[in-house]
């Protein structure tokens, strides 16, 4: 079972049996460190680019959108026809990044960095979509790490607002994770 967003605008999610594993599906997702407050995936930026640079490589995905907070980032990914493996790619990433940080951090701990399971949901039309990329590129506002989400600079923003998007703007809720409870506001169309 997974939670669906809403049909009618409103900022509750209901529960709905969508099925995350659809071959070449769009999926919004969240994944966080375990230390809630730690700065590292700011700090490591290079580190957790390149983790992810090497997951495309492994397993090819199209990245939509995605946004870097320093102790989680969302992303919006799009898989290749006949393929819904998500698990195995943000395996990937993570295992990549905690071996960087390793190498660059000496004092740096053995034990586990990421939370266990990362949060996902299939985006199911275009109207979702537009507005999880607004989700994606608000959430340093929405966390009080800049006033404007074109102040963020580890965020997909710039790659929108450079192919003729708007830039989004807080408002009243559309659509939110199921997971979550914030406002955010009107989308973009699919890049």
């Amino acid at each position: 079972m997974s939670a669906a967003f809403p049909r009618d605008g409103l900022t509750e999610p209901m529960t709905d049996y969508r099925d995350n594993r659809v071959p070449g599906g769009t999926f919004f997702f969240t994944v966080r460190l375990l230390e809630r407050g730690s700065t590292l995936l700011t700090d490591h930026i290079s580190a957790f680019g390149e983790a992810m640079r090497l997951a495309r490589v492994r397993k090819p995905f199209h990245v939509d959108a995605w946004t870097v907070l320093p102790d989680h980032a969302h992303a919006i990914w799009t898989l290749p026809p006949g393929d819904h493996d998500c698990s195995s790619r943000w395996r990937a990433v993570k295992i990549a990044f905690s071996k960087a940080l390793r190498k660059s951090v000496p004092d740096a701990s053995e034990g586990a960095i990421w939370e266990r399971h990362y949060q996902h949901y299939r985006v199911g039309d275009e109207r979702e979509y537009a507005a999880l990329v607004d989700y994606t590129h608000l959430d340093a506002v929405r966390h009080g790490f800049c006033s404007h989400p074109n102040e963020w600079p580890w965020s997909s923003l710039r790659r929108f607002v450079l192919a003729g998007h708007p830039l989004p703007a807080p408002g009243p809720a559309l659509i939110v994770p199921p997971w979550v409870h914030r406002p955010q506001s009107n989308g973009f169309a699919r890049l």
